[in-house]
């Protein structure tokens, strides 16, 4: 991953920032791919910030008392843009946030909780896991969503739960754990975006949402095309074939004229594919920091279109106007 454009990471903090300084110092180890841009806190004497002070990282605190939460949210995600974060991480944020900030930040804000989710969320999870008799606790690392512990669990850890433990003796041990499993979780979802197996499982979502449409292999690589023997094929993915460093959706363009049009327009985003570019197929550029997957949608949907019999089209067209 040294080659990789590093993410950019704010964490938010209220306390110790333990966490915190897991993800920092894992951050800083060779090839890792996130950087801290930021930590900021709702409580100005956390310990969080002298030690992010003391590692030269910026800080931003602001005390949520006497505030107004949707304002104090506004003034945090301000400063976390402020800082050019491309991700959240919570780390000991005792501070709910409200819908607004987690839907400005949807599928770019995480959070590391103390249990094995579903279990247990919100607080006391270690006496909750001890008094129902559980033989293992854990941690969750899961993306936020307005629900309160409730996202996609991204990965976890048991924690095996002893005769004698007390909440403060299981704390301990699943601290560890958490110690282990954020930085790990964070670094594989930032680098999510410049994965092909995750890639081409993005695409692989949005062309089989339209209508009649299967996947076949094509040239050794995964395509896809309308159902049936003599369904054409309307879009192929391509993982740095041929040479190039792209990993790509090729989709048919009108011809050449546009081909070229798109290219000059924005380099960073089309490029002529070999073999397919001499037909008007045009490559559009998946592993980048700003792949903008409506883009994708839209060019598979219009690629679909042209040799999609009319039946489905002018279905999906009425559809469209329904």
């Amino acid at each position: 991953m040294a080659d990789l454009p590093k993410a950019k990471v704010a964490v938010l903090v209220s306390g110790t920032g333990t966490n915190m300084a897991a993800l920092l110092y894992a951050s800083r180890l060779p090839g890792a791919p996130y950087e801290v841009v930021l930590v900021a806190s709702n409580d100005q004497t956390a310990g969080a910030l002298k030690l992010a002070s003391a590692e030269g990282v910026p800080t931003f605190a602001l005390s949520h008392k006497g505030m107004d939460r949707a304002d104090h949210d506004a003034a945090m995600d301000t400063a976390i843009r402020d800082a050019g974060a491309d991700y959240v991480a919570l780390a000991g944020y005792m501070r709910i946030l409200g819908d607004g900030i987690v839907g400005k930040w949807a599928g770019r804000m995480i959070n590391i909780h103390p249990s094995l989710l579903p279990l247990y969320p919100g607080l006391k999870t270690h006496a909750r896991a001890i008094e129902a008799g559980d033989s293992q606790a854990g941690t969750s690392v899961h993306l936020v969503i307005p629900e309160l512990d409730s996202g996609e669990v991204l990965g976890q850890v048991a924690v095996a739960i002893q005769p004698d433990d007390t909440p403060e003796t299981l704390a301990e041990r699943v601290k560890l754990a958490e110690h282990q499993l954020y930085p790990r979780i964070l670094g594989e979802y930032v680098s999510r975006g410049y994965d092909a197996d995750h890639l081409h499982s993005q695409v692989a979502e949005l062309a089989l949402a339209l209508p009649e449409t299967e996947e076949r292999t094509s040239h050794g690589a995964p395509a896809f095309k309308i159902a049936g023997k003599s369904g054409k094929f309307f879009a192929h993915f391509s993982d740095r074939h041929h040479g190039v460093q792209h990993i790509a959706l090729l989709a048919k363009t009108s011809g050449q004229d546009e081909l070229l049009q798109l290219i000059e327009r924005d380099p960073d985003t089309f490029f002529k594919p070999a073999y397919y570019g001499a037909s008007g197929w045009v490559g559009i550029i998946l592993n980048r920091a700003d792949c903008d997957w409506d883009q994708v949608a839209h060019w598979l949907e219009r690629s679909w279109a042209c040799v999609a019999p009319k039946r489905l089209t002018r279905l999906r067209k009425a559809a469209a106007e329904f």
